[in-house]
């Protein structure tokens, strides 16, 4: 910075602070230009809020938003763009539903619906990817342009400007207290300050002007939000009509009736002596262990861990030996195990010995 340019800017910070704590008046800018400034800090303000408000609608996970946010800062300092897609929660609950489904298998009522939830959600999440790229393109570019672009101009104007009516005022308030300022350096400071002022003027009323885009902007959001909530509602509408017709043919199918599995009993081959006969006298048979009555129990051995929620339930881990009580129905029985009892699900067991 020159000698010259650094004499004024002491000269302009003087006058800032002559206007500040003096209270000594400047140049006056009309109300009209004022009323001008006010709109124009509004619409920026509204639209910073906007983008913001804008980018938790379509990403409301705030975790996976600053991931988002570091990965496409980090792409843009290496150079290596990524393609960034949020996960969406309808698409996390279709992936685990379609895995459980193909474990269950088409032989399960189950199984199937939850293959169709599972198809269903994850168009669901389709539509929410739909979404973003349509408002990303319809509303967040344009806005994101008006305030990097429109207003930041109007910002440097404005800035522009009141450097240089403070440059104006600092030489008239000079020339007053007898300084040697020309008038011609007055006049000359006075043109800057009126050319300024007429290119922010010029550029706010550009931008308030521009009510059509601005309005043509919000149209497109909120025709991209109804379209996803209407396929969306048409989807799910769809798919509860469908589950509602699974549940009646669940409902409606005979329970399959299970036949306790017949045990062959063991027939010894050793011959048994004559009775009165003078050989060795029958055996007698040895005493049942304790052990040995035990396997003859009813039991069953734990698949996975069960953890009960409900009164009345028992609970057990994965390679438990739990003893049968009673089969209650296909899906659930009674037994003992670890010194509790209670009723727990069939299919976390494996029976060893039945009924």
């Amino acid at each position: 910075m020159s000698v010259g340019g650094f004499k004024k800017q002491i000269n302009k910070a003087s006058q800032f602070m002559s206007e500040k704590v003096l209270k000594e008046k400047g140049t006056e800018i009309e109300e009209d230009f004022r009323v001008l400034e006010r709109k124009c800090d509004a619409t920026n303000e509204v639209s910073i809020k906007l983008l913001e408000k804008t980018k938790e609608l379509l990403y409301p996970n705030p975790a996976s938003r600053g991931k988002m946010s570091a990965r496409a800062a980090y792409g843009k300092i290496s150079g290596k763009q990524q393609e960034l897609r949020y996960p969406h929660v309808e698409a996390q609950m279709s992936e685990i539903m379609m895995k459980t489904s193909f474990d269950l298998g088409e032989d399960s009522a189950f199984g199937v619906s939850l293959r169709d939830t599972g198809e269903t959600l994850k168009a669901v999440a389709e539509q929410r990817e739909m979404l973003e790229i349509n408002v990303q393109q319809n509303f967040m570019d344009p806005l994101t342009m008006l305030i990097n672009k429109d207003i930041k101009e109007i910002l440097h104007h404005r800035k522009k400007m009141e450097g240089r009516r403070l440059d104006f005022d600092a030489k008239k308030r000079k020339q007053a207290k007898g300084s040697n300022i020309t008038d011609v350096e007055i006049n000359l400071a006075e043109e800057k300050f009126e050319e300024s002022k007429e290119l922010s003027e010029t550029s706010m009323m550009n931008l308030l002007e521009g009510d059509v885009e601005q309005i043509g902007q919000l149209a497109a959001l909120v025709e991209a939000m109804g379209e996803m909530h209407r396929e969306s509602a048409s989807l799910l509408e769809s798919l509860h009509g469908e589950l509602m017709t699974q549940m009646n043919q669940a409902s409606s199918r005979p329970r399959e009736i299970r036949q306790p599995k017949t045990r062959t009993r063991f027939t010894s081959t050793r011959r048994q002596p004559d009775i009165g006969s003078d050989d060795e006298s029958p055996a007698r048979s040895p005493a049942k262990s304790p052990r040995a009555s035990a396997a003859q129990r009813p039991q069953a051995k734990a698949l996975y861990d069960f953890d009960p929620e409900n009164e009345g339930e028992m609970g057990f881990k994965e390679g438990d030996v739990v003893y049968l009580t009673e089969r209650i129905d296909d899906n659930w029985m009674s037994g003992e195990c670890n010194g509790e009892s209670g009723f727990f699900p069939t299919n976390y067991v494996d029976v060893v010995v039945d009924f």
